[in-house]
């Protein structure tokens, strides 16, 4: 029997705005397998978007939803946390969306390793808005912003996430949907702050003004530049520059997750226990 996605989608939306050819509708079927396979309850999921491609989730969705302002989601979600620290919240954010005007919230939601699950679709450029440059768009790729050619360094979005203190971080291929559903489900378990970028293709802002001219192209191009954690490991230090590894590529299961130690706090205003020291966590400054 065919899986019912209507069970967990808004039908009354469809069909979706996004372009034919999409990785965004691959990455909300495996989204909606993922919830459905940890058993999630609609009810006790709240899922916040920003502005962007992706920022459609929040719509399509049939859960608690928040569609919020640029940048923002991980904010939003900070707080819709502390106050429902019971339920599933996740984030759905652009490359744009929470590495440049959204990076700040995406870094102190990592050091805090709060349990969000932010799911970063990068597609290498801002898509809505017509082909800027983005903090992930390759050197020397043609953009509206750039003509002659983008010079900007790269941003690797997981190496941020790993340093900032994320306790989870992973990335996967929009063209390995089976992948990219098991890292779903590690990551909406795991208590802790959790990153998963996934690679999609715009074909239509990125690839056709950038020699690939169908979606097709812009998958393979996306596989060229990507390998397995294990086969990428392997790789001369020299040749990793060259690639994108893809997998789990951190999970810290010890880590102290920030609504525990919120509920400490609140016990300490109430009187049910002293004041917190640093002997209280298990990383020591």
């Amino acid at each position: 029997m065919a899986f019912n996605y209507d069970a967990y989608l808004r039908t009354n939306k469809m069909p979706t705005l996004w372009c034919w050819g999409c990785g965004d509708g691959v990455i909300l079927k495996a989204f909606i397998r993922a919830m459905d396979k940890l058993g999630i309850d609609k009810d006790d999921m709240c899922l916040v978007s920003g502005i962007g491609c992706s920022g459609r989730f929040s719509s399509y969705v049939d859960t608690n939803t928040i569609h919020t302002t640029h940048g923002r989601t991980v904010a939003y979600a900070t707080g819709v946390k502390l106050a429902n620290p019971d339920k599933t919240v996740v984030c759905v954010a652009g490359d744009g969306d929470a590495l440049a005007i959204g990076g700040n919230h995406t870094i102190h939601g990592c050091r805090r390793n709060i349990d969000i699950t932010l799911i970063v679709i990068n597609n290498f450029i801002y898509g809505l808005t017509n082909s800027q440059t983005s903090p992930t768009t390759p050197r020397g790729f043609w953009t509206v912003s750039q003509k002659a050619g983008n010079i900007d360094p790269t941003f690797d979005g997981c190496e941020l996430a790993m340093a900032a203190g994320a306790s989870f971080v992973a990335r996967e291929n929009v063209s390995e949907p089976r992948k990219m559903e098991k890292v779903l489900v590690a990551a909406l378990k795991h208590k802790g702050f959790s990153y998963v970028e996934i690679l999609s293709n715009c074909h239509i802002n990125l690839g056709r003004k950038n020699k690939m001219g169908n979606a097709m192209a812009n998958l393979d191009w996306i596989d060229s530049i990507t390998l397995p954690k294990k086969k990428y490991d392997a790789l001369p230090e020299e040749e990793k520059g060259n690639y994108l590894a893809t997998g789990i590529l951190k999970q810290d299961e010890e880590a102290e997750e920030y609504c525990a130690m919120y509920e400490e706090i609140k016990k300490v205003h109430q009187g049910k226990r002293a004041k917190i020291t640093p002997d209280d966590f298990n990383k020591k400054l």
